[in-house]
């Protein structure tokens, strides 16, 4: 059976300590490796072993037997705990059939935990709990699973209860369970069965307890892994190859793909569905720390680094080949800047490099600067390094600034024409607000017999295949509704790319007829503190604009929720631990775009002239006198050719709609 299992945890909790004691006990490893002591083995890049932080996720394999005598082979994930690099983490929590969730039993339930099993139970991951540092002064394992259950869940249930008690919160959390256990027929086999179940369920969330530092309680882990956790995989192996692409990583200059197989078997040498089309497996090889050994397949519910697959985090290969969008978004960018004999080309290349393994850098080059999305301070310095130690590069990076969105108060028509000598295409576009977090989407409005549908499934393509930019600021275009009314093509001249161009040219030039709206990033964020400083922690966050819930106090502390926007909360952390003099817990994650609130000032600091972004034109090409002649976006409509389908298809949409 085969399982792969992360380890997640708030920063410092102890979970690379731990991961390294269960390779020890497992056999894997034949020495403890030490954070501290920078020799930790799933912490194998030299930037991990200097900072003493896990900033990638590691893997390793390990085996245990099962009450039945069945193995169950473990692929054993550690994910970083620092809320900086938490996209890795997210990546590792697609793959995952099981989670360990470490807590520091000295430290209690702090910030990024709280966060981290929320994660896990919207993913539906079944979650075991490991309260870590139990040989620490000032640990109380009770007291810390008082404050599991109130406040993760009243479903995390301690493990070391007196039987009689365990039986009764098993049996509470499991109908089939409950039904034996009040008969008083059930048999330690049937409490086992209904955890297993009510884990599954995510109504259970099992709370052990021990030191990674010293291996107390490591074994009964590792018991409590083998008998509660199991998966299915077997009865996949003989669908159709199907795996989720979770790391991208080089191995001596070879860029290595590391995927999950969900369900069937991929051989080396075979060709395999991506989103950018089939591409082939050159080789396969099992992973171990940093160790890559060849195999020769890979089977469903395992997983491995493949050489020659172009796919990239979170796209699906094999059946299904597509992609999702990533819960995390950076809410800031920095501005790197290459220092000479650095050029902007070459810096750009090993920028990409970098995006192709966190897509969340959102690497921009624009206007001539650079620009890479950045999740808070620490990931900040850690991409200065990683250039310079990676690739030689010297750069500044400029103060981290927030990234915005646009998007339209209400609905606008683009034409976009594009007919140089030779080539003919031309595209009517309705673009509408959207739902708040839809992002883009298209349907199409035009009938077949007026553009053919593999033409309307191309402009459907384009629109989708890249972010627009919006014309306020130049930032990416989301929550908008795109409708095809109407389009042209000519039998003899029209190739792909020139849909490509109308396209493009037909949202910019609705852009410019639209009302645009500023959007900027909203954070929610939660804190705990002690009361004695609600009162100036109130007083600060009203001050940057907050806006607040009612405080919520118990016997040891008060909590404060609410929203504030990004650009305000950027350097509240720091300024959060002097107020509450290092004993506040803090935690936030993005919520949502909201109406800038200084929109004039935002756009007037900037100072985005859209129409001398030639990149991104407004204007069409039209033909005159056997010559290709640039027309302004202003002028466009004037020498449109479809305009009378358009309008039908509009007034077609508006009755469909019931007039709205």
């Amino acid at each position: 059976m085969e399982l792969t299992l992360g380890v997640a945890a708030h920063v410092d909790a102890g979970k690379t300590t731990l991961c390294e004691r269960i390779l020890e006990r497992t056999g894997v490893l034949r020495r403890f490796g030490r954070v501290d002591h920078g020799d930790a083995f799933l912490d194998d890049s030299p930037l991990e072993r200097a900072r003493g932080v896990t900033i990638y996720g590691g893997q390793a394999s390990f085996s245990l037997t099962r009450a039945d005598g069945t193995p169950l082979h473990v692929t054993l994930m550690d994910t970083p705990g620092h809320v900086d690099f938490a996209g890795e983490t997210e990546r590792a929590l697609g793959v995952l059939d099981a989670a360990l969730l470490v807590v520091s039993c000295a430290e209690g339930v702090q910030s990024h935990t709280q966060t981290l099993l929320r994660m896990l139970r919207a993913r539906g991951i079944p979650t075991l709990i490991f309260l870590n540092k139990t040989d620490r002064e000032g640990a109380d394992r009770e007291r810390v699973a008082q404050q599991l259950a109130r406040r993760l869940s009243a479903d995390c249930v301690p493990l070391w209860q007196e039987h009689a008690q365990l039986a009764e919160e098993l049996a509470a959390r499991d109908e089939a369970l409950l039904e034996r256990h009040c008969d008083g027929e059930a048999a330690r086999e049937d409490y086992l069965a209904g955890a297993r179940r009510a884990l599954t369920a995510g109504t259970l969330f099992p709370v052990l307890s021990g030191s990674a530092m010293t291996g107390e309680g490591v074994e009964t882990l590792l018991e409590a892994v083998a008998a509660l956790c199991g998966t299915d995989y077997e009865q996949r192996l003989e669908q159709p190859f199907s795996a989720r692409v979770y790391r991208v990583r080089r191995a001596d200059g070879v860029r290595m793909t590391y995927l999950k197989a969900m369900q069937g078997r991929l051989a080396p040498r075979e060709v395999v569905a991506t989103p950018q089309g089939e591409r082939k497996a050159d080789a396969i090889y099992a992973v171990q720390g940093a160790r890559l050994s060849s195999v020769s397949e890979l089977r469903a519910g395992q997983t491995a680094a493949v050489a020659g697959l172009l796919a990239r985090p979170g796209e699906i290969v094999g059946e299904g080949a597509g992609s999702t969008a990533p819960e995390l978004v950076p809410v800031m960018s920095v501005e790197v800047e290459p220092v000479p004999p650095l050029d902007r080309h070459a810096l750009l290349a090993h920028l990409r490099e970098l995006e192709d393994e966190d897509p969340l850098l959102a690497v921009r080059a624009e206007r001539g600067m650079l620009e890479v999305g950045v999740m808070g301070e620490v990931q900040i310095e850690v991409l200065e390094s990683v250039l310079k130690t990676r690739f030689g590069d010297s750069v500044v990076l400029t103060p981290p600034r927030t990234l915005y969105r646009e998007t339209i108060a209400a609905p606008a028509v683009g034409v976009g024409h594009y007919e140089p000598l030779r080539h003919y295409a031309e595209v009517w576009l309705l673009l509408e607000p959207g739902e708040p977090g839809s992002g883009v989407t298209f349907t199409a409005a035009c009938p077949p017999n007026t553009l053919e549908l593999n033409w309307q499934r191309l402009i459907g393509t384009h629109v989708l295949e890249r972010e627009h930019p919006g014309v306020l600021t130049g930032s990416p275009l989301t929550d908008v509704r795109v409708t095809l009314l109407a389009g042209r093509a000519h039998l003899k001249h029209t190739e792909g790319g020139d849909f490509r161009e109308a396209t493009y040219r037909a949202i910019r030039h609705a852009l410019m007829n639209a009302q645009s709206v500023l959007l900027e990033p909203t954070l929610r964020f939660e804190l705990a503190m002690p009361s004695g400083a609600l009162a100036r922690v109130t007083g600060e966050l009203l001050r940057m604009g907050a806006e607040l819930d009612a405080p919520q106090t118990d016997s040891e502390e008060t909590t404060l929720s609410g929203e504030c926007a990004a650009a305000a909360f950027w350097g509240f952390p720091s300024r959060y631990a002097a107020l509450t003099r290092g004993l506040g817990r803090l935690s936030s994650r993005f919520e949502r775009w909201s109406p800038c609130r200084n929109q004039e000032e935002i756009v007037r600091e900037r100072g985005y002239a859209p129409l001398a972004d030639e990149a991104n034109p407004a204007g069409s090409v039209f033909c005159s006198h056997g010559a290709g002649v640039y027309v302004a976006w202003d002028h466009v409509r004037e020498w449109a050719h479809g305009a009378d389908e358009a309008q039908l298809a509009q007034e077609r949409l508006v009755a469909q709609r019931g007039g709205r």
